[in-house]
């Protein structure tokens, strides 16, 4: 009795027009929200390397043949994967796979923030999540910045001494303290975290003329941070720091309980740096 011969193995795809049409033959393509349907599949196809970064995805006329869809729905999904940089699309080129980046990961997020931003619980809840972060930032500072993070470090608080009489360029300065800290961790997801949580407060901040004292004591809280973290001595820097985030906080609910009241504001907050601070930052 002979032998049936078995199916050959099914070749994999090598292009990435045969991935695309090998996933779609796998998991068949709803036709509700095609362009959500289509964005999840070829991040299904990114994430599992069967496109890398690098490759140039079909046309888009190409596309449509492998989806069965118009050309928008093609469109729209190209859009969502660039605006998740997961893809880079120009005008008149072939779209292109990126590799993922922190900065892209974090935008995503931006206008859900800003929305949740705008309440009080919002506000609240954005500060109480600052407390978990900094201070954890400042503890593995203490335990492992190098000598040149420690001297940004105090070549920011050399700034604020600086432009202690300048409340809005002190803001500059305070901030770019706290983002010197956050370097020394040379991770760039929490330095991403870190610079969009400066930018979505922002939104929330008051700016104006600060209280009496301020800004000395905003000093003095950065000086017991630094000193800290430059003894190496991780629970001081953690809790300088989380002693530092409760008085800006009550600063910041003073400013806006007066604010609501219909009174001047009179406290002036941590805010994102301006140009002339980032500058200065950079030409160091």
């Amino acid at each position: 009795m002979s032998k049936v011969a078995a199916p050959p193995l099914p070749r994999p795809p090598t292009t990435t027009a045969e991935a695309i049409a090998h996933g779609i033959r796998l998991h068949t393509v709803e036709r509700r929200r095609l362009s959500d349907q289509i964005t999840t599949e070829l991040e299904k196809l990114v994430a599992s390397g069967q496109i890398k970064a690098g490759d140039t995805l079909p046309s888009e006329r190409e596309l449509m043949v492998l989806f069965g869809v118009g050309r928008t729905s093609i469109r729209e999904a190209l859009f969502a994967l660039q605006r998740k940089g997961i893809v880079l699309a120009q005008a008149g080129l072939r779209p292109v796979v990126t590799a993922p980046r922190a900065e892209a990961i974090v935008a995503e997020l931006s206008g859900a923030v800003r929305m949740f931003l705008a309440s009080e619980l919002g506000a609240r809840e954005f500060q109480a999540a600052r407390r978990f972060f900094e201070p954890a930032v400042a503890r593995f500072a203490a335990a492992h910045a190098t000598p040149a993070d420690v001297t940004n470090m105090a070549e920011a608080l050399a700034a604020c001494d600086e432009y202690a009489s300048s409340p809005e360029q002190f803001v500059d300065a305070d901030v770019a303290f706290h983002f010197a800290i956050v370097q020394a961790t040379h991770n760039q997801l929490l330095i991403t975290l870190h610079r969009a949580v400066l930018d979505w407060l922002r939104e929330q901040r008051v700016s104006s003329i600060e209280p009496s004292g301020s800004i000395k004591a905003a000093q003095r809280a950065h000086r017991r941070v630094l000193e800290a973290i430059r003894e190496g001595n991780p629970d001081r820097a953690e809790q300088a720091m989380i002693d530092h985030l409760n008085e800006v906080e009550r600063y910041y609910w003073k400013v806006r309980s007066t604010s609501a009241a219909g009174k001047a504001p009179t406290a002036i907050t941590h805010d994102r740096p301006s140009k002339s601070a980032t500058i200065r930052r950079n030409a160091k």
